[in-house]
């Protein structure tokens, strides 16, 4: 299968970013909102399940749109450096996590703060966060969320790759775009249950402190206190909502991205 091109995969994932975060924002709230640690319904229930919409629709074109823009530039570098497909994908994934996240984090911190009914209005958010922390405090859980994106991309984009090679050479041609959103859902679900205690850490650091208002310090300071909280099954809270979530945003991400990308692809982008 031909590589996409800078422009074409910058376009497309802006376009992917957009259709999931848009579609399945509830299902996200619904999911911070059980990791929070207040509780699910002192942190709003299925109350406001919007609260934080207009941060990740302004996050997540610019995000997507960085992931996908340099994963499929580093695929062929990567691949040239090592000699392997599985790890050129993880690579260039890897990479392109660390570059999305620069976008992605500070709409994650103020998206689950007025998730979790910190705050009313993306503005209020927005002051609050730079009164308080100056810029430092948008890139709360910088590095938590890295080591969350990037095994879940070392899992998610080689099976999905995989898939789609596997599927393409059982039928002699490349997978269709709904074949391609196929595989994605399988992959994401698949990568978002193994990976969900580094998800509640990323969460339970961008929320600030516990219940009692103690500020966490570290992931392994969040799951020590967590595991105290309700043992393994509370490291995994949030793990039904999350696998659903990437199962079926796995169907709108993949299969925007696969639709744009075959549109741009077919004028020449």
């Amino acid at each position: 299968m031909p590589e996409s091109s800078f422009t074409c995969a910058l376009l497309s994932g802006a376009s992917a970013g957009v259709v999931v975060d848009v579609a399945l924002f509830p299902i996200d709230t619904l999911k911070t909102r059980l990791q929070s640690s207040q509780g699910f319904f002192k942190a709003g229930g299925f109350r406001g399940i919007y609260s934080g919409l207009s941060a990740a629709a302004l996050g997540s074109a610019p995000g997507a749109a960085l992931f996908f823009s340099t994963y499929e530039t580093m695929k062929k570098p990567a691949r040239e450096l090592t000699n392997s497909a599985v790890l050129s994908q993880q690579l260039a994934a890897g990479i392109g996590e660390c570059c999305a996240c620069l976008v992605r984090v500070p709409t994650e911190v103020v998206k689950q703060n007025m998730q979790a009914g910190n705050y009313g209005s993306l503005s209020e958010a927005a002051n609050s966060l730079m009164k308080a922390e100056g810029l430092g405090g948008f890139y709360r859980g910088f590095f938590t969320t890295i080591m969350r994106e990037i095994p879940f991309s070392l899992i998610q984009f080689p099976l999905w790759e995989g898939m789609k090679a596997k599927w393409g050479e059982s039928q002699g041609r490349p997978v269709s775009p709904w074949q391609g959103a196929i595989c994605g859902a399988v992959s994401g679900g698949f990568s978002g249950a193994l990976t969900t205690p580094l998800d509640l850490a990323k969460t339970r650091l961008m929320l600030g402190a516990d219940a009692k208002g103690v500020p966490y310090t570290g992931m392994v300071d969040v799951w020590a206190r967590v595991y105290q909280e309700g043992g393994i099954r509370m490291l995994y809270a949030g793990a039904g909502p999350r696998t659903f979530w990437l199962t079926l945003g796995g169907v709108f991400f993949f299969g925007a991205y696969e639709q744009t990308s075959a549109i741009l692809k077919s004028v020449g982008v």
